[in-house]
């Protein structure tokens, strides 16, 4: 993803995600296995860029333990002219970009999105202003052609082969904004691209996985177009952005997933926390929170996925602070954040407990008031018990700094009360209880 692209709208994550805990409840973890894949989100290789910056990006990306590196491959800008006809100043920054990978053992999932001017389908008057490699609204177009696309990521899959962990199909197909795909009937083009793209990747090089996606609506509407449209088969996993209610998201997808008959993995190849607190209160549709906020919850979520089975990888967005933009481990100067050191950490060992679920009760004007903090990632759910019956129940949320502060009804007074709080990915198991 790069420099202030917009994400999904908070509403509708929490609506997929309130339809998830309410349909699906708990996440059952797995047996003991290897944890996800980590890595880090880092930017583009285009023509214009900085071979020093890739330099230095990749070498952050190994002090951090990652495994894989996220970098968009513009197709507009390898291939801005005719198919075929390669920009050498992009082709050498990937050259430079993989060698880098290559010495500091890490892997490159390419994001693969753009299309040229000489193939988008984008209305005539968008492609008479088309500039070549720009990356512009006409080039959010899907080609005219799906071929196209499926010569250039085979290119990349022969050029690169093994050094490529995956190459990802586009990015954000069913973004509500369409500024990666743009026009009608969009599960349809996404399909044609896909199909155009798998065989063309498995012939250059078997071993080279490819991702579908990267998708945002956790509801599954625009998978189920896509299965619709015949896509099975044409993938080897799926590659998701959820940053809202992430674990209530990555768990309702899935049950989409299954329900269709589909046990390929997810990677989630997005997410993260923007430490813009307290300058601002919203940055790119995401609630700011502190840098120790950032930190914590970077650790907590790998913790909380590392024995899902279903998740292939986790790769949180970005490695840097950039322009209107603070989800980076690393400050815009370069400095490192308290998540860097937090990040570095869950690469290294992923597996531990997440922050505990805390519970306080305090009586006061004839009711009770019950606060206290969670884990990041999911709703939450309050039970109150008099003499062992429930009596009331609540499904609530976090707020930015993970703390919550709920009323009980007056009906329940002030005594005699035993109170449960835990959170859905958790499970009862991981509960705070107080009694009043």
């Amino acid at each position: 993803m790069t420099t202030a692209r917009r994400r999904f709208s908070l509403a509708a994550t929490l609506a997929a995600t309130l339809l998830a805990c309410l349909l699906a409840g708990a996440v059952a973890a797995g047996a003991a296995q290897a944890a996800p894949i980590g890595g880090i989100d880092i930017g583009t290789v285009d023509g214009h860029t900085s071979l020093s910056a890739l330099d230095r990006d990749v070498k952050a990306a190994g002090q951090l333990r990652a495994k894989l590196v996220r970098v968009e491959f513009p197709w507009s800008a390898f291939e801005p002219n005719r198919r075929g006809k390669l920009d050498s100043a992009a082709v050498k920054a990937a050259d430079r970009l993989v060698k880098d990978a290559a010495a500091a053992h890490v892997k490159i999932v390419a994001l693969t999105e753009s299309t040229p001017c000489w193939a988008t389908s984008a209305p005539p008057k968008l492609r008479s202003g088309c500039k070549l490699g720009s990356g512009g609204v006409a080039n959010a177009w899907p080609p005219r052609k799906a071929s196209d696309y499926g010569a250039f990521v085979g290119w990349l899959a022969k050029r690169y082969g093994r050094q490529l962990a995956a190459i990802e199909v586009w990015n954000e197909p069913d973004q509500i904004n369409q500024d990666y795909l743009r026009g009608k009937n969009k599960p349809l083009e996404y399909a044609k691209l896909l199909r155009a793209a798998y065989p063309a990747i498995k012939h250059a090089d078997r071993h080279v996985k490819v991702l579908a996606g990267s998708l945002v609506g956790s509801n599954g509407v625009f998978m189920e177009d896509l299965y619709k449209d015949g896509i099975k088969g044409y993938y080897d996993g799926v590659a998701v952005h959820f940053y809202t209610l992430t674990l209530g998201a990555l768990h309702y997808f899935h049950h989409v997933q299954v329900k269709n008959h589909d046990h390929k993995p997810l990677w989630l190849d997005e997410v993260g926390w923007s430490s813009c607190w307290p300058r601002y209160k919203i940055e790119q549709e995401q609630g700011c929170v502190t840098k120790q906020v950032q930190a914590r919850n970077l650790e907590d979520l790998f913790h909380q996925l590392a024995r899902t089975r279903y998740v292939a990888a986790i790769l949180p967005y970005t490695l840097q602070d950039g322009f209107k933009e603070e989800f980076g481990v690393l400050s815009a100067s370069g400095a490192r954040k308290p998540s860097f050191h937090a990040l570095s950490k869950v690469l290294r060992s992923p597996f531990g407990r997440p922050s505990p679920v805390k519970l306080s009760l305090k009586a006061g004007h004839g009711r009770v008031v019950a606060s206290g903090s969670g884990p990041v990632g999911d709703y939450m759910k309050l039970e109150a018990f008099e003499h062992g019956s429930l009596r009331y129940h609540a499904l609530f949320t976090l707020n930015r700094f993970n703390r919550y502060s709920i009323k009980l009804p007056r009906a329940l007074g002030t005594h005699g009360l035993r109170v449960r709080v835990y959170q859905y990915w958790l499970g009862r198991k991981a509960d705070a209880q107080r009694s009043i």
